[in-house]
């Protein structure tokens, strides 16, 4: 497997960046971009006519992710080539309604699975969808007594919550998911996930809630009970819901290991709408975190991805997607994640991904099975063994 990534600043592709993607005739272009690239035909276009061979997949960010760097107004693409034992398939499913998410999920299923299926990249739009129920219809469609590597996460527009695009050969979509298969013998996966966020403040019950729609807690307007909490800062929501996500309690408030955060609010019907679906029986918590906490996070995240392995690697490729939460609460300093990613696998594995509205990765240390995270890091490694 070959990589070669390069950052465009302008939405006008530049004939020596795109000879570069040509250099080593690529199957797959990744593409992490800023909205403006999404609404100029002409960037893409560029690219297809570039590479033709190529598959693009990919979806707006809230952050571009070029090696040890985070990148903003930009698009980063990575083009990847693969031996003849790797194959790749795109599906694209409309997504009009967020009710409708497992069921998109499931019809991507039915299109992906095969005995080989190696592994599954899942992006999403980042507004009205349930990010869970996108997983969860997906996993029941690929079981086959074995369980499909699913990573991803769900596209952003900076920290805006206007509008996000998906890529896919199809096309740009703003209400669409997107799913990339890889088929084929000798292909490495890997993948980790972590947070680094504390709880704080009482814990309260959820008393009325359906799937990702927060109504009530304790009995009581769960959108009055969040604006309480963040007295001037609720002026700012939902972005300001990035700063304060709740943290998923079992019955004895024991963790559940989840976090959820805030991607809409119905003032009509007084209630938060979460990025995945909360525990109905369940109880939740508020979090904050700090620039420490979570440069630690993206350093066990790393850990657990490299634990997989059987050797450090010396090259291949790690997408990593890390929340807009992530981002706005480190500034300037959010760079220091990505140099922990890198001090784990070491210099010669490339590094992509972008900022997200929601996470796609393995719930264990482990691997395991694949959950929707909020205001984590979530990494996956490839690589032709």
């Amino acid at each position: 497997m070959r990589t070669r990534q390069v950052t465009f600043s302008q939405t006008s592709a530049g004939a020596d960046d795109l000879t570069a993607l040509q250099a080593i005739e690529p199957q797959l272009l990744l593409v992490f971009a800023s909205v403006e690239f999404f609404q100029d035909g002409e960037f893409f276009a560029s690219l297809r006519q570039a590479c033709p061979q190529a598959l693009l997949v990919g979806c707006s960010s809230a952050g571009e992710i070029a090696g040890e760097l985070v990148l903003e107004h930009s698009a980063v693409v990575t083009a990847v080539h693969f031996s003849p034992a790797i194959s790749l398939r795109v599906e694209q499913v409309a997504l009009k309604q967020m009710d409708q998410s497992a069921e998109a999920g499931a019809e991507l299923g039915r299109r992906l699975k095969a005995n080989d299926l190696q592994l599954v990249l899942l992006f999403g739009k980042g507004l009205e969808i349930n990010g869970s129920g996108l997983i969860q219809g997906l996993e029941l469609e690929l079981e086959q007594g074995r369980q499909v590597p699913i990573a991803g996460g769900l596209a952003g527009d900076g920290a805006a919550f206007v509008k996000t695009y998906t890529l896919s050969p199809q096309g740009v979509a703003s209400d669409a998911v997107v799913a990339l298969g890889f088929y084929g013998s000798g292909l490495e996966v890997a993948r980790g996930s972590y947070g680094g966020w504390k709880s704080f403040g009482p814990v309260r019950k959820v008393t009325r809630s359906e799937d990702n729609v927060l109504f009530e807690l304790d009995g009581e307007s769960a959108l009055q009970i969040y604006r309480n909490y963040l007295g001037e800062y609720a002026r700012d929501l939902p972005t300001s819901g990035l700063l304060f996500p709740f943290e998923m309690l079992r019955e004895d408030h024991s963790t559940a290991g989840l976090i959820r955060t805030i991607l809409g609010v119905d003032e009509e019907r007084e209630a938060l709408i979460l990025a995945g679906d909360i525990d109905p029986d369940g109880y939740l918590r508020l979090m904050h975190s700090s620039t420490d906490d979570l440069v630690d996070g993206a350093s066990e995240a790393s850990r657990r991805g490299l634990g997989q392995l059987s050797a450090e690697p010396t090259d291949g490729l790690v997408i990593l997607v890390s929340c807009v939460g992530r981002k706005l609460v480190m500034g300037d300093r959010v760079d220091e994640e990505l140099e922990e990613v890198r001090e784990v696998f070491g210099p010669g594995v490339s590094l992509t991904g972008f900022y997200s509205y929601g996470e796609i990765g393995p719930f264990s240390a482990q691997g395991g099975d694949c959950k929707l995270h909020n205001q984590s890091l979530t990494l996956t490694y490839i690589n032709e063994a």
